[in-house]
Formats: structure tokens, sequence, C-alpha cells
């Protein structure tokens, strides 16, 4: 391989662009983003929003702290999200009967509305990052990975 990854010949070649793992994460990261603004425009929705809802499809109600994990967001990140889903009537956040401190995120029927318009997004979007199936299989488990390291 020509342009070996992470192969440094003296000290400074570990800080040559090519050779940083992170950067063509960053980048995908910001190209993926990039790709569905236009189809999230059509929703109102940024991307944060967007995955948000996605697991308020799934769950119907979470609380904040699940949701955070589920997203890896903070509650700094989360709060302001919310607050604006809430304002769209997308979702209602209330205490926790049994424990105040739990705040509980539940879908409305206006964000559950919303999943019949968002179902072609992923579909768009498969056809836009244009992976064969091995490929994207094979980066899932590996961006999951990373991300479970993370976590533990």
């Amino acid at each position: 391989m020509g342009d070996a990854i992470m192969e440094w010949s003296n000290d400074y070649d570990v800080l040559k662009l090519k050779n940083q793992i992170c950067f063509p994460i960053y980048a995908t990261s910001n190209m993926i983003t990039r790709k569905y603004k236009p189809l999230l425009d059509k929703l109102d929705l940024t991307y944060t929003q967007y995955i948000t809802m996605m697991v308020l499809w799934e769950k119907k109600n979470i609380n904040v702290k699940n949701l955070g994990t589920s997203l890896f967001l903070d509650s700094g990140t989360l709060t302001p999200l919310l607050k604006k889903l809430e304002a769209k009537e997308y979702i209602t956040r209330t205490r926790d009967k049994n424990d105040e401190r739990n705040v509980i995120i539940s879908i409305t029927k206006e964000g559950e509305s919303l999943k019949s318009k968002a179902i072609d997004v992923p579909k768009t979007m498969a056809e836009n990052v244009n992976l064969n199936q091995d490929d994207a299989e094979t980066l899932y488990r590996i961006l999951y990975k990373l991300l479970e390291n993370d976590v533990n």
C-alpha cells in the first residue's frame, strides 16, 4: 500500500494529517451531516433533533439520563434540544412522580406523525453514502466498537 496509514518514519510524521485516524472520522461525520441537512430541513429538524426523535419513535417514553446515554449526549446539550422539540409539540417533558429528579420525555401525536414523513430519510442516506452492505456493516461494527470503548 503506497499511502500507508500511520506509518511514521520520523518523529514529526505523527503530526501529518494523513496519519490521524480522527481526521477521516471527523471529515466523514461532517460530510454525512451535510447530506442529512436538506432531508431534515424538510422535516424542520436538526440532525441532533432527528436522532432524538428516532429514539422516541422506538421507545415512546424515556428519561433524560437514558436518552443522553443512547445518544452519547450530555444534559447540557439535551436540555435546549428538548425545549425546542417541546416547543414544536413533538415531545412532552414531565417529572417522574416517583422521583422528581427524573424528567420523562414522551412523544406526542404530532411527534409520532413526523415518523411517516421521515421514513425515506435512511434509504436516501444509504444511497448518498454509497457503501456496499459488507462495508457498511464493517464500518458500523468498528464505529460502535470505538464508542463502546469510550463508555467503558
